[in-house]
């Protein structure tokens, strides 16, 4: 397949890049394709978008640069509607909530620098609040492999634009999961940096000490590649936190490597022997891929994310948009009203215990990753139906993010990549977990196992 052939069918980030630079393809070229695919969709996807002759514009002004004036020369992306684009309302789910920003968030600006077209806004759980999808008023996002599952979320339209191809990567949200759960559904790479490493100003956060800006992309480079554009401290963002360094991406030897897997007994499927069988293989790839696989103690990550739940970061989320749902019940999503509200019932010593707890809990964290270079766990358990999911949301919710809640808490970080399929349809997909500021060096694991398009 040539490479414009290859562009057109994947869309990737890196295949753009390679076509605009072999004078294969132009900007103008993708974007009219990109809303063709758009004229044709039906995947709820989408909230809003900006318009073929305002994008054609943006396109239009590239053709003064070129690929290496611009890392990101003229690919198409999309963003979740709880990040701030000037010309676009955010409305993080609920339309009564909508506003108008005044500004570009951060990370959408140094997109934009770097030759990015910024497509639109892409639908998600009400207020980040949700792994499943199907929170929105908006429309249920449903799996791009089986439409009777969950796309997974929060992070739903930008999982599910990037997995139909309309965009190459989309940038999601991820507090307890909502950007690796929904790449993990739907055959993508969903990369979860270090906290801070990307600025959060101009974002409707979940949990505002906990959120970070999560990046969906077909493939462990492409994501990385966005993420090293969109990176760098922002005194805007009170949680922003300088990265030297982190895009060190020289070759790492992988007989050198020590991959952590949880003890058999802590793991968890829910009942699903496929999800068991799926990991198990993941695990001889590892053991084939690298110096040693060693099991480990996972006791000390499950507890921490019962923390996220059942704990007072509940009610973090009430100082983002608990004085909204008090004034306007009827308007929010029953589950996320709930939710929400269950904040009121924390004390401030609730807080401070927890606390406590959770500096303990990461010292016990920090002890593990000395004996290990990445921790390596099913992104989820197990899969659901939407009709399954609607009958006991809380209960599947929480099993969503057994794998995937401790991360932000502990201060990980994170990339989920496909390495198999159900036979339903979705993608199985595992999670490298290193510790804070190893964004290269999971990656680089990643990109040793990850098993790509799932779509093709």
């Amino acid at each position: 397949m040539s490479t414009v052939a290859k562009a057109r069918d994947t869309m990737g980030v890196r295949d753009l890049l390679d076509a605009y630079a072999a004078e294969e393809l132009t900007p103008k070229e993708v974007v009219q394709r990109v809303y063709y695919r758009l004229g044709q969709d039906d995947t709820n996807a989408w909230i809003a978008t900006r318009s073929q002759a305002a994008v054609l514009e943006d396109a239009a002004a590239l053709e003064t640069a070129s690929v290496a004036d611009k890392p990101l020369y003229g690919v198409p992306f999309a963003v979740k509607d709880n990040i701030d684009y000037e010309d676009l309302p955010t409305s993080a789910g609920c339309p009564a909530y909508t506003y108008k920003p005044e500004e570009s968030a951060t990370v959408v600006e140094k997109l934009l620098d770097a030759g990015a077209l910024l497509i639109g806004k892409t639908n998600m759980d009400q207020f980040a609040t949700g792994l499943v999808g199907t929170r929105s008023p908006y429309g249920t996002c449903k799996n791009v492999y089986n439409p009777e599952y969950i796309s997974g979320g929060s992070s739903s339209g930008s999982a599910v634009a990037v997995a139909r191809g309309h965009v190459p990567f989309a940038l999601g949200t991820d507090t307890a999961g909502s950007g690796r759960i929904p790449a993990a559904l739907n055959g993508l790479v969903g990369l979860k940096p270090t906290r801070g490493v990307l600025s959060n100003a101009g974002v409707v956060p979940g949990c505002a000490s906990l959120s970070c800006i999560s990046v969906l992309a077909r493939t462990v480079d492409d994501a990385a590649c966005v993420e090293e554009v969109a990176a760098g401290f922002d005194s805007a963002d009170q949680y922003s936190r300088r990265s030297a360094g982190l895009f060190d991406r020289r070759p790492r030897d992988e007989a050198d490597r020590c991959i952590g897997v949880p003890e058999p007994a802590q793991l968890e499927f829910f009942g699903d022997s496929e999800s068991e069988q799926l990991f198990d293989e993941a695990v001889e790839t590892l053991r084939s891929t690298f110096g040693a696989v060693e099991r480990v103690d996972f006791s000390t990550f499950e507890e921490a994310s019962d923390l996220l739940y059942n704990g007072p970061w509940v009610a973090e989320r009430l100082t983002t948009v608990g004085e909204f749902i008090k004034e306007n019940p009827d308007d929010i999503d029953l589950t996320v009203r709930g939710i929400i509200r269950d904040g009121e019932m924390y004390s401030a010593s609730d807080a401070f215990d927890a606390f406590h707890r959770l500096e303990r809990l990461r010292k016990d964290a920090s002890a593990i990753f000395e004996t290990i270079d990445a921790l390596v766990v099913p992104t989820l358990g197990t899969i659901y139906t939407i009709e399954g999911e609607q009958l006991n949301p809380i209960e599947i919710n929480s099993q969503l993010g057994y794998y995937t809640n401790f991360v932000n808490l502990i201060d990980l970080s994170a990339v989920s990549v496909p390495v198999g399929q159900y036979e339903q349809g979705p993608t199985f997909s595992i999670s490298i977990v290193g510790e804070a500021f190893e964004d290269a060096a999971i990656t680089s694991i990643a990109e040793a196992v990850h098993t790509p398009d799932f779509t093709d």
